[in-house]
């Protein structure tokens, strides 16, 4: 074997760092000499690309790792009271193509807001966002569409799917070939049912990895990628079901609403909060409908949390 090889990290757990390269998989640590440095971001995470050199025994050591085009990122708290300054970047997957939403349109019922603070998240790491409605066959599908119709108004792709009926199945197959996927929802919405659909085995493989992680429990969770027939991986990550938004000061928030954003330099003032101020336009765009009463709560609430934060600083 070549003592250099190039590849793909397709899983992270405990230090240790499966990689896909054209020889096979090998497992890969990190040298001390990185470990020591003071990072304020996750060292090396799936979705990685990464140069190893071969140990004797055939495992390998992270050498370089090449710069990432984008990452899917949430603040990792530290042990005490949370700030802006104590937190420091978690990257659950590095290099992906887009995101997979999912929610049940019943069983659980969908949480809106919920939604809203995981698209903020999707706009803060530059990550096209795709919504996937499953369950539809629980309720009726023109109430789906109207629930949802605030957000492929704004723009998002949003996907209903029923694997008992087998509606949605082909488009989500599509939308995921030949790409890094982050593929998330919480417990109950039908995930692994899902991903069978798309591909046979590949919600039970998925499964496996999320009922390891301890669901509900403080533990460490990891990230894994799964390869698709016909190119693209899937990547599940337990871990984004609790995601506090990293480096995120309050009068950012409205910039990651992208119904909000085109209206803010229209506010009479430049520091405009949109809560109180007069001469706020998007306040004016809530009270005429074209903006979202409950999406501008939602915007409220991650503004007032971030200025909590924020608060904590001085």
């Amino acid at each position: 074997m070549d003592t250099k090889q190039i590849g793909l990290v397709i899983k992270s757990q405990s230090g240790f760092y499966t990689v896909q390269t054209a020889v096979g998989q090998i497992t890969a640590q990190i040298p001390g000499r990185m470990k020591k440095k003071r990072q304020q971001s996750t060292i090396v995470a799936v979705g990685d690309q990464v140069t190893l050199s071969i140990n004797d025994d055939g495992t390998g050591k992270i050498e370089e790792i090449s710069e990432r085009k984008s990452v899917l990122a949430r603040s990792r708290t530290s042990a005490g009271p949370r700030s802006l300054t104590s937190d420091t970047e978690q990257v659950l997957v590095a290099n992906p193509d887009q995101v997979i939403f999912v929610f049940a349109l019943k069983n659980p019922l969908p949480s809106l807001r919920k939604l809203d603070r995981f698209l903020v998240v999707a706009e803060m790491n530059g990550l096209p966002a795709i919504i996937c409605i499953n369950k539809i066959d629980l309720g009726q599908i023109e109430k789906a569409r109207k629930l949802f119709r605030v957000y492929t108004d704004i723009g998002y792709d949003v996907i209903y799917t029923s694997v008992t009926e087998n509606v949605g199945i082909d488009v989500l197959r599509a939308r995921l070939q030949a790409k890094i996927s982050v593929f998330t929802g919480s417990s109950g919405v039908g995930k692994s049912s899902l991903l069978n659909a798309v591909q046979s085995n590949l919600g039970l493989q998925v499964s496996s990895v999320s009922d390891a992680t301890g669901k509900g429990m403080h533990t460490t969770r990891h990230a894994e990628m799964f390869p698709l027939q016909g190119g693209g991986y899937v990547v599940d990550t337990p871990g984004i079901r609790g995601l506090a938004l990293f480096d995120l000061a309050p009068e950012e928030v409205d910039a990651y609403f992208r119904e909000i954003a085109p209206l803010v330099p229209n506010c009479r003032f430049s520091d405009c909060t949109h809560k109180h101020e007069p001469g706020c336009a998007v306040r004016t765009a809530v009270k005429n409908g074209t903006v979202s009463a409950a999406r501008y709560d939602s915007y409220l609430r991650l503004r007032e949390e971030h200025e909590i934060l924020e608060q904590s600083l001085y």
